[in-house]
């Protein structure tokens, strides 16, 4: 049986990434895995607070301190355990049949490393708990996952929604490449209708990389077309989306350098900031 990883935090996000996750996992009948992380900064707050006294602290007032340490510590595990078995009932009540939850401490790369060996697909939210929504800003460790793993990464949306139309962003490239190969190979997907868009010159080898692509999706079962569109990705992009209500978009992720993604963007940062569906990555 198949496997996939959600990560959930308790944001407003939380349901929505589970609800992603029943959807895989009922059509490619997974097993998931529900994560919570319980960050260091969260563990240790308490702690810098005692250590900011300075000398000549009453001992009581110490062990006091220590004693909240401790409570809080332990208030952070039963509100963990809390948000995965909310999170359980909400998946087993979708149909999933076989869900197992994790707690762990540390960091969410660092614990989504260590679980990820046999899982076909990772599932997280746009933005965490601690997110301003205002300032359309992603969740510090969403980059942060995506660019550490090999395995696809679905982007929940903030509300979940049926998916029937979904929208390939294609540019040849070997994440492109790679996301063709994983849907056409995936029979569970076939009624879902399917449109190639690589925006960039209409050239003879831009639309044979195209039609080769859609060939490659016909002959999985699927209903295919595609399209070529001049003008700045993340723009066409967002803008087909919009105007012909795409439930889904494909892509590759972080072609390129962090360093060169400093100087002029990056488009996978910009997709998912921008795109109001759930954006399904491949590296």
């Amino acid at each position: 049986m198949s496997k996939l990883i959600a990560v959930i935090d308790g944001s407003s996000y939380s349901a929505s990434v589970c609800e992603h996750a029943a959807w895989v996992a009922n059509r490619a009948g997974s097993e998931i895995d529900v994560i919570h992380v319980l960050g260091r900064r969260i563990l240790s707050e308490s702690a810098n607070l005692s250590g900011s006294i300075g000398l000549g602290a009453r001992s009581a007032l110490l062990n006091e301190l220590a004693e909240l340490d401790e409570q809080k510590a332990k208030l952070a595990h039963k509100r963990g355990r809390a948000i995965l078995e909310d999170a359980q009932a909400l998946l087993v009540s979708r149909g999933v049949e076989k869900v197992h939850t994790k707690l762990r401490n540390g960091e969410i790369v660092e614990s989504v490393k260590e679980l990820e060996g046999e899982a076909d697909l990772l599932v997280l939210g746009k933005r965490g708990e601690g997110a301003n929504f205002d300032t359309g800003h992603l969740g510090s460790n969403l980059e942060r996952v995506i660019r550490s793993t090999n395995k696809p990464v679905l982007v929940a949306s903030r509300s979940f929604n049926s998916v029937s139309r979904v929208l390939i962003a294609f540019d040849g490239g070997k994440s492109s490449l790679k996301a063709i190969e994983f849907f056409a190979q995936r029979a569970h997907y076939n009624d879902l209708s399917c449109h190639v868009l690589m925006v960039g010159s209409d050239t003879a080898d831009n639309r044979k990389q195209v039609e080769s692509a859609i060939a490659k999706l016909s002959n999985g079962g699927f209903t295919a077309t595609g399209d070529i569109v001049q003008g700045q990705a993340e723009v066409v992009i967002t803008e087909q989306v919009e105007a012909k209500d795409y439930n889904l978009v494909i892509m590759g992720a972080y072609g390129h350098s962090r360093i060169r993604n400093l100087i002029i963007g990056s488009t996978t940062t910009e997709m998912i900031r921008s795109c109001k569906v759930p954006v399904l990555l491949f590296r």
